[in-house]
Parts: structure tokens; sequence; C-alpha cells
């Protein structure tokens, strides 16, 4: 390998600064783990997590109340989620949220004085992380992409990367490696996901890891046209109208973001205006989701009066289901050393093909962050002080070099609008046939064999290839699996296929780099079925 600017050993590596990978690095941390965590942005202020409130997933250990809150996601998930990971999570969630508690995170208290713990703000939330991170000891390296894995014939064993402010390059040696990097919104200017390009799918997907649940990557969230906040649960209050007034009928139902995206696809525009609130509810609102409003504010809208237009606006593997296939509780990849946690790592074990915002992605985030980070700093521990000794390669599938040597300058805006192309259309993505998959398919391969040819300068501009390389596979996993699912099922929609197929209640599982292979895995039903 070559010499790196900055050069560390540890036993952990976590990519990605968000919940997800705080919670890893502090976990980890708290085994006795030396762990070094590094971002693409600022670790507490980058992610979709950061700049907003979410629900999450927390709930009594009550029986009664546990199942109702299994089977709340489980019919429109396909039916794909597993009772014996649902529970793992929900108690992990619970014991993390009461953890919080604990630490200091000024949960708001219900009418009998308690803290009510079933929703955390993204600012609040990521700033006590990111203190608590550092007072565990974690070296941070903030606006610090993993530009590759590093691995031998034993499994993987760090990264390097580019420091963005300085252009000093890095290498963290280390027994494992969690990716907790986020989900692909393809730059869509949804909030907070601007930095979540799908990197961490291609780094593991370089080393060799598997996907499930790709084809769940059709979500779009209804948002103001002049605004780049999505969310969608506000919409709840919303009565949908056309210019001239007239009732968009269906947009308010269940299949409206599909009405909307009909219209929207035949140029009508849609507006919306927030008037089935109560009155009660209305400053409620306000301080629950204040950036929701701010765009409103100063355009003089209010909201709750108003007709504004709107979008969808795509939000991909971010609020799909699918990521990095992970083997057991630990959150492990099939590739020794690799963990996975958070929207990098497949959800559906817990909500099957259909997820919203918030909720089961919150707790999914913190779950799985602190179960990749006690799987890893065990099995890093437990390799010690050998793993200092060995010879690693860069697992790269762009080919880097130094600036000497190439004069030769990728196209970034011209590779992000061809892959944005086929990814963010409705006709294309949201309404799938079999024809349109495979001329998109057909697409992204030479888009991907393109810049596979090319030589990549290693400088800040190598962030920027890497990304659309990621962006570009992700897409491909994507409409592979979809392509193999023949049915509509979640969040999945087949206009050739529009029913659910009994038959096809399996897992589609992806992996490859040039060629894509796909297998399917079973539901995993050892605790029963839940009804």
């Amino acid at each position: 390998m070559t010499k790196k600017d900055i050069e560390i050993v540890s036993d952990v590596l976590v990519i990605g600064g968000g919940p997800a990978g705080a919670w890893a690095a502090l976990t980890a941390a708290s085994k006795g783990a030396k762990v070094v965590l590094v971002d693409k942005g600022y670790v507490g202020t980058s992610g979709a997590t950061a700049p907003s409130g979410t629900g999450v997933w927390y709930v009594e250990p009550d029986e009664e109340k546990r199942k109702e809150a299994k089977l709340s996601r489980y019919g429109l998930g396909g039916k794909l989620a597993e009772n014996d990971w649902m529970d793992h999570v929900l108690d992990q969630t619970y014991e993390n949220m009461n953890k919080l508690a604990d630490w200091g995170y000024p949960f708001p208290l219900n009418d009998q004085g308690s803290p009510h713990k079933t929703g955390l703000q993204g600012p609040e939330y990521m700033r006590l992380m990111r203190k608590l991170v550092h007072k565990a000891g974690v070296k941070i390296l903030d606006h610090s992409p993993a530009l590759e894995l590093l691995a031998d014939e034993h499994g993987v064993g760090g990264a390097t990367g580019i420091r963005q402010q300085t252009n000093e390059t890095w290498q963290v040696k280390a027994n494992a490696v969690i990716i907790a990097s986020g989900g692909c919104a393809f730059l869509s200017k949804a909030l907070g996901c601007n930095v979540l390009t799908g990197d961490g799918y291609l780094l593991a997907a370089e080393a060799g890891a598997e996907f499930s649940g790709m084809e769940f990557s059709t979500a779009y969230a209804i948002s103001p046209e002049f605004s780049s906040v999505t969310k969608t649960a506000y919409y709840s209050y919303a009565s949908f109208y056309y210019e001239d007034g007239t009732v968009v009928e269906g947009a308010g139902s269940k299949s409206g973001r599909s009405v909307i995206a009909k219209n929207l696809l035949a140029n009508k525009k849609v507006y919306a205006v927030l008037d089935q609130a109560p009155e009660y509810l209305k400053p409620l609102l306000r301080v629950s989701q204040t950036n929701f409003f701010l765009p409103f504010d100063r355009l003089g809208i209010d909201p709750f009066k108003d007709k504004f237009p709107i979008t969808l606006r795509l939000e991909g593997t971010v609020r799909g289901t699918g990521g990095i296939n992970i083997v057991d509780f630990t959150c492990a990849t099939k590739i020794p050393g690799l963990y996975a946690a958070g929207d990098a790592a497949t959800r559906e074990l817990i909500c099957g093909g259909f997820t919203g915002g918030g909720s089961h992605n919150a707790a999914w985030a913190m779950s799985s962050g602190t179960l990749s980070g006690k799987g890893a700093a065990d099995y890093a521990l437990r390799i010690g002080a050998q793993g200092t000794t060995r010879q690693l390669r860069g697992l790269s599938s762009v080919t880097f070099v130094s600036p000497q040597e190439t004069t030769e300058k990728f196209n970034t805006a011209q590779y992000i609008h061809a892959v944005q192309q086929e990814v963010a259309p409705y006709d294309k993505n949201l309404f799938r046939t079999e024809e349109i998959l495979r001329q998109s398919l057909g697409r992204l391969d030479q888009l991907w064999k393109d810049i596979r040819e090319q030589k990549i300068a290693l400088d800040v501009e190598a962030i920027k290839v890497k990304e659309v390389a990621a962006m570009t596979q992700t897409a491909r996993f994507m409409y592979t699996s979809a392509l193999e699912r023949k049915e509509s099922r979640g969040m999945h929609k087949r206009l050739d296929y529009p029913t659910l197929d009994e038959k096809q209640r399996h897992r589609i599982i992806s992996s490859g780099l040039d060629e894509i292979s796909i297998r399917t895995q079973a539901v995993n039903d050892r605790e029963g079925i839940l009804q």
C-alpha cells in the first residue's frame, strides 16, 4: 500500500457518523476497543437525522403492546419482517432510549410528568451523541470520507480515504469495520440526504458482501416545491387540490403518492393545504418540526390556510428498506471483519418491504448500531495485535492514480445527471415494468463500465467520482432485484405484475460488481409467523 498522510492503527473503524455510526462507536469503545469514526460530513450535524425531529419505535415491554407494534407494518411490508428480529430491536431500542434519558437528553414530559420517549429532536440528539462518542475516547475524523476498504485473505482490515478540507489522505488499519454510512437518495436535495449517495454500499460490494431487498427503493416523499423538507406525516392533515381548486381524489389515501405522481407525470400541478389539522394541534406541530415551517414563514404562507404547490422528492433507499445483508444479531456480513448498521444495512428484518420516515428507521439505527458495535469489538479484540501485521490491499473498483499520472477530467455533473435520469422519474422507478427496467439497466451498466475504465486523480475530486460510482451501482442493484421480483409487494410496484404472489414471500439477495448475481433467501420463521 502507498503511504498515507495520516496512518492510524485501531481495533474498530466505523464509517459514517449518523445515529447508527455514533451508537456503534460508543458501544465498541465501551467494550474496551480502540475506535476510529470517520464521516463525510461533521459528526453530529450531517445526515438525515441531524436536521429534523423523528419518531422512534419505542414500545414498553408489554406483551399486547409489543404484538400490536409488530403487526403495525407487517402486512404493509409484505410479511417479510421476522419476529425474533423485531423483538430484538424493540428490546434494544427500549434500553437505548432509557439510556438517553439517563445521559441527559431533554425528553418532553407527558401529562403524568414522565419523559415522553417516542421521539427525538435530531439537533439535540446528535449533539449529545457526538459529545458521548468523544468522551468515550473515540478518535473522530470529520470531513473524511472513505474511498476504499482494505482486506487480505482473512477478510476486511481497514480503509483509506481523504480529508476534504486539507486534501490529506488517511489510512486506518482495524480488525473490524462497521459500515454505517446511510442509504442513497441520489442527490435529490431531500433535507439531510445529499451526503447519502450509497458510498457504503459500494465499499461493501467491492469486498464481496451481499445485499437484500434492494428492490424496495421506491421511496418518494411529499415536499413543497420550494422546500427540501420531506415530512410526509404532516400531509395526513392535508387536503389536495388542482390549480382550479377542485379536489384531487385519492391523494390523501394510502396510495396517495401514486395518485400525486400520476398527476405530476401528466404535468398537472398539485396543491396541498394542512386544513384538517385540529386547532389544538397546530402549535404542537410547529414545535415538533420547526424546520418544516421555516420555508412557509419566509414566503408568508400559512400552510394551515393557504394552498401551496407540492412535488415528490426521491428518498431512495434512505426511506426504502434494502441494504447490506447481515447474517446474525451482531450485524455481521458474510465477509469476516465487516459489519453493517443503520440505513446501510437491510431493514427488511423489522419492517419488510415498507417503512415510513422515522419510527422503525430510528429504532433500527440505534439498535443495529449498538449490536454491530458489540459484535465488531468482540471480533477485533479476539484477533488482537496480530491484526496489525496483515498485508492489506485496497479493494476500490475505481482506479485511483496520483494527480500527476492523469490529465483527464471526470465529468461529474454529466454522470450524476445520467444516473438521476434513470432513478428519479416516477414512470421508471415508482411505476415499474420489465421493459422500462431493462432499458434503464442497460444505460446504467454502460455508465458503470465507463466509470470503471477511467483513471481518477486521488484528490478531493475523487470523492465525487466515488459518489457517482456508488449511485450507479446502487441503481443497478435496485433494478436487477426489481426485475427478479415479479409481483407487487411492499413499496415495490410492478405495473406488469400488479398483485402480490404468495409464492414470492422470500428475500431477493444481490451481489457483484460488473456482473450482478441474484438468489433468493427464505424468510426466517423460527419464532412463528405473525398473523
